[in-house]
């Protein structure tokens, strides 16, 4: 398989540890070597939280400036902050439902037009796939699911070889019981609205 580099970004709470943890047990399931790396942040204050999956013949864990295969953003204003470790050929697969710093809340920022902030990571990459992730989740009950949203929609990119059916497997076995038919609904949702 060739080398994917796969950096995700998420607001703390988003549940991007999860999604990336979910994608390296299925890449090693499929027989791929997966190396997952986190960077936390002010995490718990709301701040951004990135991690990553390099899938393939690598022994690092860091995804340097232009290297990442795939950026998995969980809010646009994250997703734009970190397109710089994409590259032209990039795929950008972005949530297009804000959610806004504290200093928006309180009046002492101004968050950016979705639009304006799609267009530049347009210009950017040669591929986007954006979504309307909150809604989805909420369309599959459970409003924490956004995460498997966004798992969906990296497997139905193809960009990562792991088919839908393998990830269904270890997000059955690996994430919680009582939130299985939602997050297994919410996957498929993502999964659609990629394809």
């Amino acid at each position: 398989m060739d080398t994917k580099r796969c950096v995700f970004v998420a607001v703390g709470g988003q549940g991007n540890l999860l999604a990336t943890n979910l994608l390296g047990q299925a890449a090693l399931a499929n027989g791929i070597p997966a190396v997952v790396s986190e960077i936390h942040g002010m995490a718990q204050r709301g701040g951004v939280v990135e991690s990553a999956v390099l899938m393939g013949n690598v022994t690092s864990p860091i995804v340097s400036t232009g290297e990442a295969d795939v950026l998995v953003g969980f809010e646009p204003l994250e997703t734009l902050r970190t397109l710089g470790k994409c590259n032209r050929e990039s795929l950008v697969i972005t949530n297009l439902q804000p959610l806004p710093p504290f200093t928006v809340s309180i009046g002492q920022g101004v968050y950016p037009s979705v639009d304006e902030m799609l267009e530049l990571i347009s210009k950017k990459v040669s591929k986007v796939i954006s979504l309307r992730g909150n809604d989805l989740a909420e369309e599959a009950g459970n409003a924490l699911s956004l995460n498997m949203v966004m798992l969906g929609a990296l497997i139905g990119s193809g960009a990562v070889g792991i088919s839908a059916d393998s990830m269904k497997e270890v997000i059955s076995t690996s994430t919680k019981k009582a939130f299985l038919e939602s997050n297994l609904k919410a996957f498929d949702l993502g999964l659609d609205a990629a394809r």
